[in-house]
């Protein structure tokens, strides 16, 4: 087998991108390892019907871990089969059971099982981690329910909202995110051994007149297995739950994407409010030091945009599974589902580290508010004022005009004129007085029920991951 190293292509997720137990769960050794306990449990099974011996079955169970790599790949490349390749190398070492090893199955019945359970145990890592992400994310939520900051809306600014709501939207969003990957978790299932075309005839033939049926036998692999079977398959279980997983492995790039973009926005020293941590040693920038770019939020922007690319080979496999089975889609899959929960890893890992790290400007907030929460609170003054009797729409063209040469104001560089436009104005002045229009532009407590929204969002989230 060859031996890699950097003086060749690497894919960046062979070192770069994803954790190391993510990476040994899509390892070729792993692969073979599950291969392997696949062969004994149907050897197992078939043992208790008396189709093999005890000892053929403890023989296999003997060399079970002396996965040999090097001497498959030296098989393979005169067969030219992944799967019988490894069949050999494994016969080559069991002197008593080589010769039931593989014993009535096709390359799919080995395969399909042992994916599923590489995509549960991706999935149980994933699933986890986002568990405590989650678990994170509401707890910075609780902190900063209360705290007010500007709105934005169309990349403008609005009316306030609070930290904490903000963050909500990112939380609610993981929690549907979390929700959805449980879902496809729980329906997760295998090929079973089904045959060529998903007919068990070939075990059909074995079993004939031992008084077992292939579904029985099909359960008592399954069981040792710890997965469930598809009732009914073709050469391969359907390639419809891998769109669907891939599907939700997307639906969780999108909600970190959002939240990184947002981050990546409000970093940007115009608006200063929040910032990615940085290291003091760090670089931002190879020609200007005193750039902070936030690198690990365009990073994941960058990943996310892949992984949304994904959903669509995993649609083409599903769909063009054709008849029984097609092969256009195994070259594909080798780097499409490791690479999906690979990507998947990497996001939340650095999204552990945003919000962990998510610097807050106080000032920052503060200044936002001072420079448009006035305008903001325009609304709020005009519902007082219809309230004591003044018409809307008179009120509204007041308040926009008003609004408008005060925008004009800021943009030149000069103070925001608007709260005193506004309580001289004498349409205002006819309902309220003077202090009344000011009090009513402060728009520090504006924010409506946010601040109970945001804790009940952090509520459902830790029902959920304690559930």
């Amino acid at each position: 087998m060859s031996s890699y190293d950097h003086t060749t292509y690497l894919s960046p997720f062979s070192w770069r991108y994803g954790s190391d137990e993510m990476r040994r769960i899509w390892s070729v050794e792993h692969q073979r390892r599950i291969w392997r306990r696949i062969w004994i449990a149907l050897a197992r099974a078939q043992m208790s019907v008396g189709l093999v011996t005890q000892a053929q079955v403890d023989d296999l169970v003997a060399h079970q871990d002396d996965v040999d790599l090097h001497r498959a790949a030296e098989i393979e490349k005169e067969i030219r089969h992944d799967v019988m390749s490894e069949v050999k190398a494994y016969a080559e070492q069991c002197a008593e059971g080589r010769g039931i090893i593989h014993l009535g199955a096709t390359s799919m019945d080995v395969q399909d099982n042992a994916d599923a359970i590489r995509l549960t145990e991706a999935l149980d890592l994933l699933i986890e981690k986002l568990r405590t992400l989650m678990a994170r994310i509401a707890v910075q939520i609780e902190a900063e329910a209360d705290n007010t900051t500007m709105g934005f809306t169309h990349l403008q600014p609005a009316e306030p909202t609070t930290i904490g709501y903000r963050l909500a939207q990112y939380g609610q969003d993981f929690l549907e995110d979390f929700e959805a990957l449980t879902a496809v978790r729980q329906r997760l299932k295998g090929k079973g051994f089904k045959g060529a075309t998903g007919t068990s005839a070939s075990y059909a033939q074995l079993l004939e007149g031992l008084g077992v049926s292939t579904v029985e036998m099909e359960s008592l692999v399954m069981e040792e297995l710890g997965i469930s079977a598809a009732q009914a398959a073709t050469q391969t279980v359907p390639r419809k739950q891998e769109f669907q997983l891939v599907s939700a492995l997307a639906g969780l790039g999108q909600t970190v994407y959002k939240f990184a973009f947002d981050l990546r926005i409000l970093q940007s020293p115009v608006i200063g409010e929040w910032a990615e941590p940085f290291g003091k040693k760090q670089v931002g920038s190879s020609a200007m030091p005193f750039k902070r770019n936030p690198i690990d939020a365009e990073n994941i922007d960058s990943l996310a945009r892949l992984l949304a690319a994904l959903p669509r080979v995993a649609w083409d496999n599903a769909a063009h599974s054709l008849l029984e089975r097609t092969l256009d889609d195994s070259a594909n899959r080798r780097t499409v589902m490791p690479e999906s929960f690979l990507i998947s890893d990497e996001l939340l890992k650095r999204a552990f580290r945003l919000i962990d790290g998510l610097r807050i400007d106080r000032g920052a907030s503060e200044k936002l508010m001072s420079t448009y929460g006035p305008f903001a609170a325009t609304e709020r003054l005009m519902m007082e004022a219809v309230k004591r009797g003044g018409d809307r729409q008179v009120l509204h063209e007041v308040i926009r005009e008003h609004a408008l040469s005060s925008w004009a104001a800021l943009r030149a560089g000069e103070d925001n004129p608007l709260e005193d436009c506004l309580s001289k104005d004498p349409t205002l002045l006819g309902l309220m007085t003077e202090e009344e229009v000011r009090a009513h532009l402060k728009a520090d407590d504006y924010v409506g029920d946010a601040p109970a929204r945001a804790r009940a969002v952090a509520n459902a989230i830790n029902n959920a991951i304690e559930g």
